[in-house]
């Protein structure tokens, strides 16, 4: 069927986490049905929602209220992680029955590589029964691409859902790829799709047929790497391992109520800091580089980022570096929504190496105290110890803040 070399999979789960509700209670089944990080409140979006709810203009990130006036029947369930996460697992588990070459990308979709099959089955009939499989072992839907690479594979099983498998060769790309718009090629952000149709690329045809020089002049190193994917060239392996590699860690968060009050503004960067804090430490990286995404009343976002002089875990460095940025960027508006990602990510054995030699005693120092602090919150709890540490680590600003307000961790990756 193929003449390419390698046979890759995309496997991507349909309506992933309101698939599994509907496995686990059958009585949602037909049903619009949400996933909604708070359902109580006004800072609640919907994480997904069935083909139902879609067919009723429910989309993924739609706030609540929005939903509700769209679908009154909407079904809203609160996110629950575990079973994902069991479910997740057990997809992979079936997946690796087949291969070793076996990469997920996130917690719903992943790329296997294939190409050992191809002089014992036909590609098209392994897809049809992975997809079996997982329906009748799993009770859940997937959608398929088969590709000679990752990208095409990807592109490939967006184009028939729910339940569909597709087959996009090289030879089909003129006809099956090249006519869509920009911004459904994946790859492309839909923040960035505005400044490539000032460049005349509206398609991914446009893309593929513009001159490689004038894209890179354009966007870098990353124009490029699309040009070639438009054109289909991609050598990237599935790589198993590829799991494991960070390139950002973030966390944010909706305020309650739209503010321009400093002590709260403040107070949410710090709980920000903390969290994504803990994140880099049990993922045993450092951060280069911080990244502050304000969301203002009006819903406009900007980013701003900026690189680190040494590598960074700790919340108060991280806090520091965000308050800066802040404080550069803020438009004097309310805001809605305040954002920490790190980014530039650099294992903790390496970052040692890069501190600043000047200050090595008292980083040994600090590290030392935060192994002991550490262990005596593990012996005893986290309130071991906390009044009197946080007592340097809190500004007057913060004890300022106004009583009730609470800041949720993003639902999307709960601690």
């Amino acid at each position: 069927m193929m003449n390419q070399r390698r046979v890759i999979f995309h496997i991507d789960m349909n309506s992933f986490y309101a698939s599994v509700e509907m496995s686990y209670d059958p009585t949602l089944r037909g049903k619009p049905l949400a996933i909604a990080g708070n359902v109580e409140e006004r800072r609640g979006i919907i994480v997904t929602s069935s083909y139902e709810a879609r067919a009723k203009g429910v989309k993924t990130t739609m706030p609540v209220w929005k939903a509700l006036r769209l679908c009154p029947d909407l079904e809203l369930r609160r996110p629950n992680f575990e079973r994902y996460k069991e479910s997740s697992r057990a997809l992979f588990e079936l997946l690796r029955e087949y291969t070793p070459l076996v990469q997920p990308v996130s917690i719903d979709e992943g790329y296997l590589d294939v190409t050992a099959y191809l002089s014992k089955i036909h590609p098209l009939h392994l897809a049809a029964e992975i997809q079996r499989r997982i329906k009748v072992e799993l009770d859940l839907p997937c959608s398929i691409g088969i590709a000679p690479n990752k990208f095409l594979a990807k592109m490939a099983s967006d184009m028939k859902k729910p339940n569909g498998i597709t087959i996009l060769r090289k030879r089909d790309m003129k006809e099956k790829l090249w006519p869509l718009p920009i911004g459904e090629m994946h790859g492309i952000g839909r923040r960035t799709v505005e400044k490539w149709e000032k460049k005349g690329i509206k398609t991914i045809g446009d893309l593929a047929q513009a001159q490689m020089g004038d894209v890179q002049a354009w966007f870098g190193t990353n124009g490029r790497k699309l040009h070639e994917r438009a054109n289909g060239i991609d050598h990237r392996p599935v790589d198993p391992e590829a799991i494991y590699e960070f390139k950002t860690i973030g966390h944010s968060t909706t305020l309650k109520q739209n503010t321009k009050n400093m002590a709260v503004i403040d107070q949410t960067l710090k709980q920000l800091s903390q969290s994504v804090s803990r994140r880099l430490e049990k993922k045993q990286v450092y951060a280069r580089g911080v990244q502050l995404t304000i969301r203002y009343h009006d819903w406009q976002t900007i980013t701003r980022s900026q690189k680190l002089s040494n590598p960074a875990q700790k919340p108060e460095d991280l806090y520091k570096q965000a308050k800066q940025i802040f404080l550069k960027a803020w438009n004097q508006e309310s805001v809605r929504l305040l954002g920490i990602s790190t980014y530039d990510l650099i294992e903790q054995q390496y970052a040692y190496k890069q501190l600043d030699l000047f200050h090595y005693q008292d980083d040994i120092k600090e590290e030392k105290l935060s192994h002991l602090v550490k262990e005596v919150h593990e012996k005893f709890g986290e309130q071991a110890l906390q009044k009197g540490l946080s007592s340097k680590w809190k500004s007057k600003e913060e004890a300022s803040t106004e009583e009730g307000t609470s800041f949720s961790k993003d639902f999307l990756e709960p601690e």
